[in-house]
C-alpha cells in the first residue's frame, strides 16, 4: 500500500490554542514521493513461519518506536478489535524529518491495512491523537486543513507540477513550532478564517508562515531556494516545518541541473 508524501502549497499559522496547538490553514498536495507499506504476516505467523505475538512494523532506518506500530495500537484501542497480530515492512523513499509528513503517511496507511483487515472502519478520533498530518493523509488527497488538523476538506483542483529537493539535514516540527512562536507574528484568527475562505474558492498565497524559522534553524535551506530560483522554478518555499523545499516546474532540464547538487531531487 502506498504512503505518498506531502507538500504544504501554502501553511498559515495562528498563536497557541489552550491545549498548546497551533491553529493553522493549509493546503496539502500528496505527491509521487511515496512509502511503501507491505502486510507481510498474519494470523500470527511471517510467511508461514514461526509465530509472533504482537503487532510489528519493520522499518529499516527509522529508530525507535514508529509511528505506524503506534496507528495499530491506537486502533485496537479504540476499537476493541483483538484479531490477530499484524506484521507490517515499511520501504522507506519519502526522507526522514522532512516536513513531508512520511512517518504520518505510514501511520495512516498502517490504519488502512488494519482497518481492511479487521473490517472496521477507522474511528474518527484515532487520527488526531496520532498527529494532524495523519488526518490529513488517512484520505492521502489534495485537501484543506483548518483547525488544529483536524478539519480536512477534499479540494478538488489542479495540481501544479512540482520539483521536490530533499536536504541532507532533518528539523522537528516542535522545534521549528518553538522558533516561530518565540520570533515570528502568528495569523489572527480572521485572518485564518479569511484565508480558509479563499482557498474554498480556489484562491491562496503560496506562503509558508513557518519558513522563516525553519531557514533560521537550517541555513542550508536558502541554498535550496536558491537554487530552485536559478533553475527557474517558480513560488519556491519550504513545505511543512522543512527542510525539504519545492517549486512549480516540469522542467526535466531543470530537474537535472538540480541532481547534481541534490541528488534526490525528484518531480511529484
Amino acid at each position: 500500500m502506498r504512503a505518498p508524501g506531502k507538500v504544504n502549497l501554502c501553511l498559515l499559522v495562528g498563536a497557541p490554542r489552550p491545549d498548546g496547538l497551533h491553529p493553522l490553514v493549509s493546503l496539502v498536495q500528496p505527491t509521487d514521493l511515496a512509502d511503501e507499506l507491505t502486510l507481510s504476516g498474519a494470523n500470527g505467523k511471517v510467511n508461514g513461519s514461526d509465530p509472533f505475538r504482537f503487532d510489528e512494523i519493520v522499518c529499516p532506518g527509522v529508530d525507535g518506536e514508529n509511528l505506524a506500530l503506534r496507528a495499530l495500537r491506537e486502533f485496537r484501542a479504540a476499537t476493541g478489535w483483538d484479531g490477530p497480530p499484524l506484521r507490517i515492512e515499511i520501504t522507506k523513499r519519502i526522507p526522514i524529518a522532512a516536513g513531508m509528513a512520511g512517518g504520518s503517511s505510514d501511520a495512516a496507511a498502517a490504519l488502512r491495512i488494519i482497518s481492511e483487515v479487521s473490517g472496521i472502519a477507522v474511528p474518527d478520533d484515532v487520527p488526531m491523537r496520532l498527529g494532524a498530518d495523519v488526518t490529513v493523509m488517512l484520505r492521502g488527497e489534495r485537501a484543506l486543513m483548518t483547525g488544529a488538523g483536524e478539519c480536512v476538506e477534499p479540494l478538488p483542483g489542479e495540481k501544479p507540477p512540482l520539483i521536490v529537493v530533499p536536504i541532507d539535514a532533518a528539523l522537528g516540527a516542535g522545534e521549528v513550532y518553538r522558533e516561530f512562536d518565540a520570533h515570528d507574528p502568528a495569523r489572527t484568527p480572521e485572518e485564518l478564517d479569511a484565508a480558509a475562505e479563499a482557498l474554498r474558492q480556489g484562491v491562496f498565497e503560496p506562503v509558508n508562515d513557518l519558513e522563516h524559522a525553519a531557514r533560521r534553524l537550517c541555513p542550508p535551506i536558502n541554498d535550496a531556494l536558491r537554487a530552485l530560483r536559478e533553475v527557474g522554478a517558480e513560488q519556491p518555499m519550504v513545505t511543512g516545518s522543512g527542510p525539504t523545499v519545492f517549486g512549480v516546474s516540469d522542467d526535466p532540464e531543470a530537474l537535472a541541473f538540480l541532481r547534481r547538487t541534490y541528488p534526490r531531487s525528484v518531480f511529484a
